[in-house]
């Protein structure tokens, strides 16, 4: 599969919410195309007003970074090769979990999906359904 459109987009949310509902954590779930612009976004009820934008961030740096944002995190962190990358782009790089790249079989990305509400092992556990959901098209 390649290219994100907003059909896609509304599949991997649904599968994302699924995971989301059976955990018991509302998140804010975002998709990007491959330029980071916003395809499809979707803000479960009771989900924190601050993931609004988190989630959107969390897409926005795996796509543009070609990097999850758990990976993010490793190479930004004191004495490697990326500290201080949370501080670029007007703030908009995660450098925690949630925030993955979607590949097609190329292994090109093609766009992103970011999730938060939740600690980052549920975020990064919700954004994986979604992924799973996209690889299964």
């Amino acid at each position: 599969m390649s290219g994100i459109t907003a059909g896609t987009a509304r599949d991997l949310i649904r599968a994302a919410e699924e995971k989301a509902l059976e955990i018991d954590v509302p998140m804010c779930i975002a998709i990007m195309d491959d330029g980071a612009d916003l395809v499809s976004f979707h803000r479960m009820d009771g989900a924190l007003l601050a993931s609004i934008d988190i989630s959107q961030n969390k897409a926005y740096s795996a796509v543009s970074l070609k990097m999850d944002t758990d990976t993010i995190h490793e190479v930004s962190q004191p004495g490697e090769s990326l500290y201080g990358l949370g501080t670029t782009n007007g703030g908009r790089i995660v450098t925690f979990g949630g925030g993955y790249q979607l590949t097609d079989e190329d292994g090109t990305v093609v766009g992103g999906i970011g999730v938060s509400g939740g600690d980052a092992s549920e975020d990064m556990e919700v954004a994986q359904a979604g992924i799973e959901a996209f690889e299964s098209g």
